[in-house]
C-alpha cells in the first residue's frame, strides 16, 4: 500500500485529492450527492433514458424501467406502481379502484400498506431507497446492502394522524396478521410507539399472531412507552413471554433490540445485559457488531468504573471471526455509526490508556472486511484516536513510523493529532523532526492555526540547537512570518502575538540573521502592536549582533529598550559599551 496515496474514491480525479479531513468529507459527500442527483434526473425524466440497446446486452447494467407500462384501472396496474415505489400514484389508483367498486385483493392491499408504512406516507427518494429494501413484504426486513451508507431517515419524517396507511387499514374489509404487523412496524419506525402498542393489542384481540420482526419493533419501542427503568424491563419481558406463547423463535435482531432497550434502562440494564448474552449462547445465536456495541455501552461506565476485563473479553470474541452486516446498527447506518464497536472501543482504549488493548483492537479492525463497517468520517475518527493514544504511550520511533504509514493514506491528521505529535517530539527530545511536521501542517491547511503556530515556535525557540537545525528552524520561522503577512481577499490578517514575535526574533537571531530579526520583528512589530519583548529576546539579539559584529543594531536595541521603559535597558547599555568597539558618535 502506498502510504502517500489518497482513498481509492478520489483516485479518478487528481484535482479532488483532499488535503485534510474537511476536504475529504466535502469531496466524498459531493460524489454521493452527484450520484443521488443522477438518480433523481433519471427518475424525473425517464423518457430521456429509454435507449437500452447495447452489444452485448447485459440486463443488470441497463437502467431500471421506472415508467409504468400498464395503463387503466386494474389491480395489475396497482401492483406495478407498488413495485416501482410510486407512493402517491399507488394511493390514487387504489382510491379510484375502490370508488369504481373494483375489489382489491388482500395480498395487494397488504403490499400497498408495506409501501406506505415503509416510507411513512411520503414519496420515495433515492436516499430512502438506498437505506433499506422494503420488498413486497415489509416483514422481510433486510440489513442494508451497500457497503457505505450516506442516506438516513429525515428527522422530520413522523407518523401523521389519519394518514393514508391508517385510512386504508380502516376501510379494509378483511385484515390478517400481516396487515397488523405492517402497521405496527410502520408506526414504530416513524415515531408513533403508543399507536403501535394499541395496534398490537388489536392484533391480540383479533386472535392473530405477530411475527418476529414485529416483536423486534415493539421491543425497540419500549423506552418510548414507559418512563421508569423497571417498567421498561417488565414490558420487554411481556413481549418476550408473548413470543414464547405464540411459538415465535427469536433471532439476532430480537436480542439486539432487547439490548438496545436495556441501554436506556440504567442499573436494570447493567444487571440483566449479561443474562441476555447467555440466552443468545443457549440458542446458538452468534452476536453481531451491534450486540457488542450495545453491551459495552451498557456495562462500560468510564475508566475508573470499568467491569473487570469486559473489553478484553469482547476483543477476544470479536477477534475470532470476520463480520458481515446482519443488523442495521452494525455500522451501515450513517446515524448509528457514531456508536460503532471499533469507534467506541477506541474511545475506551484512550480512557484506559491501554496501548496493548488498542493494538489488539486495530488488529481486529483490519481483519477481513471489518473496516467496511466504518464510513470515511468514522474511519478517520478511529485512526485519529488511535494515533493520539500512540503519541501518549509509545516510543517516538514507533510513533513516527505509524505517522509515516498512516498520514494521508489511512487518515488525515487533525489539529489535535499534530499537537499530540509535537508534544511527543518534545517529550522524546526529537525536535529536529519539527521542520517536516511544519511541511505537513502546510499541506493539511493548518498553517494559520494560532494554537499550532504558538506551540511550534515555542518548541523551536526554547533551546539552542546545532547550527544545521537552527537554520532549518529559521526557515520555518521565515515561512510563519510570511503567513502572518499574507493578505488574501478571502482571509483575514493573522495577528501577531507578543510570544510569537519573540520566538521568531529568537530563531532569526540564533541563525545569525540579524537584519531580519531586528527590522522585520522587533523594531516594526513590537512597537506597532504595543507588546514588550522578553529579556531573553533582547539578550539573544544582542548576542547575535555581537557575533556578526553589528554595533549599530546593538545601539538600536538599547534605544528600543529605553523607549519601552524596560528595566533591562541599563544592563543592555552596559553590555553594549563593554562588548562592542564603539566610535565617539556611537557612544
Amino acid at each position: 500500500q502506498d502510504p502517500t496515496a489518497a482513498h481509492y474514491m478520489f483516485q479518478d480525479d487528481p484535482f479532488l485529492m483532499p488535503r485534510n479531513a474537511a476536504n475529504s468529507r466535502l469531496f466524498s459527500l459531493s460524489k454521493e450527492s452527484g450520484r443521488n442527483a443522477a438518480k433523481y434526473i433519471i427518475k424525473q425524466f425517464p423518457q430521456y433514458f429509454d435507449k437500452t440497446f447495447a452489444e452485448p446486452n447485459i440486463p443488470c447494467l441497463m437502467p431500471e424501467t421506472l415508467t409504468p407500462q400498464i395503463e387503466g384501472l386494474s389491480e395489475e396496474a396497482l401492483k406495478e406502481r407498488i413495485h416501482l415505489r410510486r407512493v402517491k400514484d399507488s394511493v390514487d389508483l387504489f382510491d379510484q379502484l375502490i370508488q369504481a367498486g373494483t375489489p382489491v385483493s388482500l395480498e395487494t392491499t397488504n403490499s400497498l400498506l408495506d409501501l406506505l408504512c415503509f416510507y411513512g406516507d411520503g414519496e420515495s427518494t433515492p436516499e430512502k431507497e438506498d437505506l433499506e429494501e422494503p420488498g413486497v413484504n415489509a416483514s422481510e426486513q433486510k440489513a442494508p446492502k451497500r457497503e457505505f451508507q450516506r442516506g438516513s431517515q429525515p428527522s422530520g419524517s413522523r407518523w401523521r394522524e389519519n394518514n393514508n396507511a391508517e385510512r386504508i387499514f380502516k376501510i379494509m374489509p378483511e385484515k390478517n396478521a400481516h396487515s397488523y404487523c405492517t402497521m405496527i412496524r410502520g408506526m414504530v419506525k416513524h415515531g408513533a410507539s403508543a399507536k403501535a402498542y394499541d395496534m398490537y393489542i388489536g392484533l391480540l384481540n383479533e386472535r392473530h399472531k405477530a411475527d418476529v420482526h414485529t416483536f423486534n419493533a415493539l421491543i425497540t419501542a419500549v423506552p418510548y412507552l414507559k418512563e421508569r427503568f423497571l417498567e421498561r424491563w417488565e414490558l420487554a419481558k411481556v413481549f418476550l413471554n408473548h413470543m414464547a406463547q405464540q411459538e415465535v423463535q427469536p433471532n439476532l435482531l430480537t436480542f439486539n433490540a432487547l439490548l438496545k432497550t436495556l441501554r436506556r434502562c440504567g442499573g436494570v440494564g447493567r444487571s440483566t445485559a449479561l443474562l441476555v448474552i447467555k440466552e443468545m449462547e443457549a440458542l446458538d445465536i452468534e452476536p453481531s457488531l451491534a450486540t457488542y456495541d450495545h453491551l459495552l455501552f451498557i456495562l462500560y461506565r468510564g475508566a475508573d468504573l470499568c467491569p473487570s476485563d469486559i473489553i478484553s473479553e469482547v476483543l477476544d470474541d470479536v477477534g475470532k471471526r470476520s463480520f458481515t452486516p446482519q443488523d442495521p446498527d452494525d455500522g451501515m447506518d450513517f446515524n448509528i455509526s457514531d456508536n460503532l464497536l471499533c469507534l467506541s472501543l477506541g474511545e475506551k482504549c484512550c480512557d484506559l490508556k491501554d496501548i496493548k488493548l488498542a493494538y489488539r483492537l486495530n488488529k481486529v479492525m483490519e481483519k477481513g472486511d471489518n473496516w467496511k463497517f466504518l464510513d470515511m468520517d468514522r474511519l478517520n475518527a478511529y485512526w485519529s484516536k488511535f494515533f493520539s493514544l500512540l503519541c501518549m504511550m509509545e516510543q517516538i520511533d514507533v510513533v513516527l513510523k505509524w505517522y509515516k504509514e498512516m498520514s494521508s493514506s489511512l487518515f488525515y491528521p487533525t489539529p489535535k493529532n499534530i499537537l499530540d505529535l509535537l508534544q511527543a517530539l518534545d517529550a522524546a527530545n526529537h525536535l529536529e523532526v519539527i521542520p517536516s511536521v511544519w511541511e505537513d501542517m502546510k499541506q493539511l491547511g493548518f498553517n494559520r492555526r494560532q494554537d499550532l503556530l504558538e506551540e511550534l515556535l515555542s518548541l523551536m525557540s526554547r533551546e539552542r540547537h546545532p547550527d544545521e537545525i537552527q537554520l532549518a528552524f529559521a526557515k520555518c520561522a521565515e515561512e510563519i512570518k510570511a503567513v502572518h503577512e499574507q493578505t488574501r481577499r478571502e482571509q483575514s490578517l493573522l495577528e501577531w502575538t507578543g510570544s510569537a514575535l519573540g520566538h521568531v526574533a529568537l530563531l532569526f537571531s540564533r541563525a545569525g540573521r540579524t537584519q531580519e530579526a531586528w527590522y522585520v520583528n522587533m523594531m516594526e512589530h513590537f512597537q506597532q502592536i504595543n507588546r514588550i519583548p522578553t529579556d531573553q529576546v533582547m539578550d539573544e539579539f544582542l548576542n547575535c549582533a555581537k557575533q556578526t559584529n553589528c554595533p549599530d543594531e546593538a545601539i538600536k536595541l538599547v534605544k528600543l529598550a529605553a523607549s519601552l521603559g524596560l528595566p533591562s535597558s541599563q544592563r543592555l547599555k552596559n553590555r553594549t559599551e563593554k562588548e562592542f568597539e564603539l566610535s565617539e558618535k556611537q557612544k
